[in-house]
């Protein structure tokens, strides 16, 4: 028997008892699935938390995470995660490894789809609107959405999400959709859809993901709308990319509107500033060691932004709406969303965490992409930024810094008393965020005749 055999032997042995896990993990799902509701019902809960309580522990909890002792702790986890992958990085044993823990279908989703059934509830699915794929490349898509309403303006919408999530968070039910909102003011509606990077995308940089395939895919919606122009709408991250898209492309954007998008990563208002701080995250290490950043790692750093909220406060609401569908049907809907975690490309992840959140080039002017250099003031067309009052991600004063920054004659600023998911699907933004930021689109843009 050869090394490499030898080396894949061994690890199907030490591996056994953790696979065996994991198969009994998925049989009992519908066990534990009842159990939850069991008892969901038999507790004695209060009629209504003291909401003063919650508060009180959540900003007890933002200052400890904070803290020095726990930046501490979290470099450790994180140090730690590393060394163990470096210790597994054996081209012999990875690739059983990898195909081991792959399961057979999403756990989470499973658990979804068995509480919908178990409630009487019709399951959530990714995205409410019916679309058409324009193109495809791997797992890149262009989506373009299908309306009944003849468009009313030339200039369709391109929609850029971030690559961190899945982007039907902005089609996410019939009543609490963007894609809808944009499409009954007669707007032309196409989504970049930026897929799953793979093991062999973790060389793709920001370059390759606005020169190359961002370029690429506003051509088409060009080519395939008869417009020289598109009004661009970007989301967080995906706001950012479209202001960079912006500033080398002005002639190709007729309005650029961004909606919680990141531009002075400077300030301690956000968690996020202070985690990837070059002492407290090893960006370098995570990458070198992973490839790609984890989608598990981001969703858990996302998740314990608001510990409090995440973990507890949604349970309690959860029980105190439990005989409201409506509201089961959402929070389902979002909780599919929110478990729907996929890695980032680990060059681009390393890239973003150094020059955006560590060096700030992007408002300090020093931003160059493979050499090309980053200049916001080039951007004069109209803009409009949605902001959230209440966004622990993207503070408003980071969106707002846009403003002065670029060459625009016109800015608006449209804000909510909501949080950085609430700009897309809470009541109140579909209420009176989305149609005055629709009919703006649609005001700022060419008419048909």
């Amino acid at each position: 028997m050869d090394e490499d055999s030898a080396n894949v032997d061994a690890a199907n042995d030490w591996m056994q008892p953790f696979l065996q896990f994991w198969r009994d993990y998925f049989e009992q799902a519908d066990t534990a699935t009842q159990q939850l509701l069991n008892w969901q019902r038999s507790v004695d809960w209060p009629e209504r938390l003291d909401r003063s309580q919650l508060e009180a522990a959540s900003k007890a909890m933002d200052a400890y995470l904070r803290s020095a002792e726990f930046l501490g702790a979290m470099r450790g986890v994180i140090d730690a995660m590393i060394t163990t992958q470096r210790q597994s990085r054996s081209p012999s044993i990875m690739a059983p490894l990898e195909s081991w823990t792959a399961p057979p279908g999403p756990l989470w989703e499973q658990f979804i789809d068995r509480w919908a059934q178990a409630t009487g509830l019709s399951e959530s699915r990714r995205g409410a609107t019916p679309f058409d794929v324009v193109y495809q490349e791997s797992s890149l898509r262009l989506l373009r959405y299908r309306s009944d309403v003849a468009a009313a303006v030339a200039e369709p919408v391109l929609l850029c999400f971030s690559l961190v999530n899945r982007p039907y968070i902005l089609d996410l039910q019939p009543q609490r959709s963007v894609v809808r909102q944009l499409l009954e003011q007669g707007l032309d509606v196409y989504l970049i859809d930026w897929g799953v990077p793979s093991n062999a995308d973790h060389t793709l940089r920001l370059h390759d993901y606005i020169n190359k395939r961002m370029k690429c895919l506003a051509d088409i919606v060009c080519e395939a709308s008869g417009s020289p122009q598109i009004n661009l709408l970007g989301y967080c991250m995906g706001g950012t990319m479209a202001a960079i898209y912006t500033s080398l492309y002005q002639r190709q954007v007729r309005n650029l509107i961004l909606l919680a998008a990141p531009i002075d990563f400077s300030g301690n208002e956000s968690l996020l500033n202070i985690w990837t701080r070059q002492g407290h995250l090893d960006v370098d290490g995570l990458i070198d060691a992973f490839g790609n950043c984890p989608g598990a790692f981001l969703q858990a750093c996302f998740q314990q932004t608001k510990p409090v909220q995440n973990y507890f406060e949604k349970y309690i609401r959860l029980h105190e709406h439990s005989g409201d569908n409506a509201f089961l049907e959402n929070f389902l809907a979002m909780e599919r969303w929110a478990n729907d975690s996929i890695p980032v490309a680990g060059e681009t992840f390393r890239e973003f965490v150094k020059m955006f959140y560590q060096q700030n080039r992007l408002v300090e002017g020093q931003l160059r992409l493979r050499g090309t250099p980053i200049d916001l003031a080039r951007i004069t067309c109209p803009l409009l930024l949605l902001t959230a009052n209440f966004d622990h991600l993207v503070p408003p004063n980071s969106a707002l810094a846009l403003t002065g920054c670029a060459s625009s004659a016109e800015a608006l600023n449209l804000a909510i008393d909501a949080g950085h998911i609430g700009l897309a699907v809470s009541s109140k933004a579909h209420r009176e965020l989305w149609p005055a930021a629709a009919r703006w689109i649609v005001d700022h843009s060419t008419l048909r005749h």
